[in-house]
């Protein structure tokens, strides 16, 4: 049985279709991104998830039970906000437990003292959301989520307000706390960094509708649409109008050289340690190019850029969709 079960959910703003026939499962203990640009619908799905939102058409499950009708308090869910929603009055301690204080649930206390021990946040609890660092908040906010023991989570881009650096510590701790507490998550995000390094699946949203679903590695090495292949990876992969087609080759699989290859002129050259991006210039393509190390070309250079035949992807140029 999935922990959750979307079933050809949309919804409709009018004459404004945000979400149209979205149909997904999450599976138990497992953690699922929801991926896409903005407008995209993520966010709109997540709040159908939660209840915050009642969609125009389609049912959903959480564990079996059909809760498309049902307030968000008999869901059986926790959610992280992008803000946080910290309550600026109270301490760490108190913005812990306070849906527990509000259901009268018992043993709030050894609660409190096991979430805080897990988040690291025990010299924390007296201080208030004012007196935090944006990860601690991260925390706190965490600690009032997991700490209502639900077996399903939900997080609406919570690394979104964190710098680069913090983002990806925050990233490895959430994971980390998901996969010890076996809890289902749901996660939203705009960052195809963070959907390839923490999901166990991810959705990928375009205009309201799926446009491929599968683990980080299904999407990366066989993206199923053109949009898919320019979406995913960093830098994404490149796309060329060549014999008819898109032919798409990943920036990695690249190769600069004199010799061979079709002929192009080196735009930039950007140097990022362990290895460059070079953006060249083919034609009407522009292409990047991942070398190890420092690139042994200048702005300005002619060059030839080459690829082997098996690291091509081909896509209908009219449709996006992938060639066999």
């Amino acid at each position: 049985m999935s922990a959750i079960q979307l079933e050809g959910i949309a919804k409709h703003w009018g004459e404004s279709r945000a979400l149209d026939g979205i149909t997904f499962a999450a599976q138990p203990g497992s953690f699922v991104v929801l991926l896409g640009p903005s407008g995209c619908g993520k966010s709109t799905t997540l709040r159908l998830i939660a209840g915050l939102d009642v969609p125009t058409a389609g049912t959903i499950r959480i564990a079996g039970r059909d809760v498309t009708a049902l307030p968000p308090a008999a869901r059986g869910l926790s959610m992280v906000f992008q803000s946080y929603a910290l309550f600026p009055h109270l301490t760490v301690a108190e913005n812990i437990v306070f849906g527990l204080r509000v259901r009268k649930v018992r043993d709030r206390d050894a609660k409190l003292k096991r979430v805080a021990e897990l988040l690291g946040l025990e010299g924390l609890l007296a201080r208030k959301p004012s007196q935090l660092s944006g990860g601690q908040q991260q925390r706190v906010a965490l600690g009032r989520a997991i700490v209502a023991e639900t077996p399903v989570c939900l997080m609406d881009e919570p690394l979104s307000n964190l710098d680069a650096q913090l983002r990806g510590e925050m990233r490895r701790e959430i994971r980390s706390l998901q996969q010890r507490l076996g809890i289902t998550m749901v996660y939203v995000t705009h960052d195809q960094t963070e959907a390839m390094t923490m999901a166990d699946r991810v959705v990928l949203l375009r205009g309201g509708r799926i446009e491929q679903v599968g683990t980080p590695e299904e999407l990366y090495a066989h993206p199923q649409t053109a949009f898919t292949a320019g979406f995913i990876g960093a830098p994404p992969m490149n796309l060329m109008k060549l014999n008819g087609g898109l032919t798409g080759v990943r920036p990695e699989d690249m190769r600069l050289g004199t010799r061979e290859g079709m002929e192009a002129k080196v735009e930039s050259v950007e140097y990022l340690g362990a290895d460059s991006l070079v953006a060249a210039k083919s034609g009407e393509h522009s292409v990047l190019v991942r070398v190890a190390g420092r690139a042994a070309v200048n702005t300005g250079d002619a060059v030839r850029i080459a690829w082997h035949s098996n690291d091509e992807h081909h896509f209908d140029a009219q449709t996006g969709e992938r060639k066999p």
